[in-house]
């Protein structure tokens, strides 16, 4: 599985899941690849031409902006948001829900029609739809 995470979560996120899962998944952060200041819009196109790609993010205003919305549900991408509450949790707490719930994200992802959106939850283990 190829994993992007977003300008809106740790660098150190993304680089612990890489150490975790290396050898079996691709795991990179947003600044890796564009470095700072890319555009949601820009990163999306080019990630779903790429496809295959499952998105990490915090952001939730891809959720409110209407373009941005649109863009990601017209994509090859599958993306996993965190919640409201799990976005401002501590960056510990964010790194242990996403274990906990790593085994969901490939469930959910293998299976997911391109463009889904999911969420990750603070305390429950049901990863939910949006």
């Amino acid at each position: 599985m190829k994993v992007f995470v977003d300008e809106n979560l740790s660098p150190a996120l993304a680089r612990a899941l890489a150490a975790l899962f290396a050898g079996e998944h691709q795991i990179l952060h947003i600044r890796e690849r564009y470095g700072p200041g890319v555009t949601d819009l820009q990163w999306i196109s080019e990630l779903s031409r790429e496809g295959g790609w499952v998105v990490i993010s915090g952001d939730r205003r891809i959720r409110r902006n209407k373009a941005e919305f649109n863009a990601f549900r017209a994509s090859r991408l599958t993306g996993f948001f965190l919640s409201a509450g799990l976005c401002k949790a501590p960056l510990v707490k964010q790194a242990e829900r996403i274990l906990a719930l790593w085994s969901g994200i490939e469930t959910f992802a293998e299976r997911a029609k391109p463009g889904s959106m999911f969420e990750l939850p603070l305390t429950s283990t049901r990863i939910g739809t949006l």
